[in-house]
């Protein structure tokens, strides 16, 4: 099963998605507040079933990867980047399964 982990950085407070292997699946921007970045873990439980919540897109050196938005259009997660589109997939469909009922732990 996936979890969430919230770690403090040098500029402020992010989560990773990790599937159940212990590979980061999806990233979050950086909050100032904790109470911030658990809201945007409530939003990616809520949104990571939704197919159409995903934004499919190539990095600026051509990987695929993609973001996952909220209902009003914000990123609330970035993926890795990915070597093939299949790949990708994969990975959307790890977030779709691994974040609904993913614990959330702090590091």
């Amino acid at each position: 099963m996936g979890k969430f982990v919230i770690r403090t950085t040098a500029t402020g407070i992010k989560f990773d998605l990790k599937a159940g292997n212990g590979q980061v699946i999806l990233t979050s921007e950086v909050y100032t507040t904790k109470a911030a970045c658990q809201n945007g873990i409530e939003s990616v439980k809520k949104n990571a079933p939704d197919d159409a919540r995903y934004e499919r897109k190539d990095s600026t050196n051509g990987k695929p990867m993609f973001n996952l938005k909220a209902t009003n259009g914000q990123v609330i997660g970035t993926s890795e980047l990915y070597e093939s589109v299949a790949a990708r997939e994969n990975g959307i469909e790890s977030v779709k399964k691994n974040a609904p009922d993913a614990e959330v732990v702090e590091e």
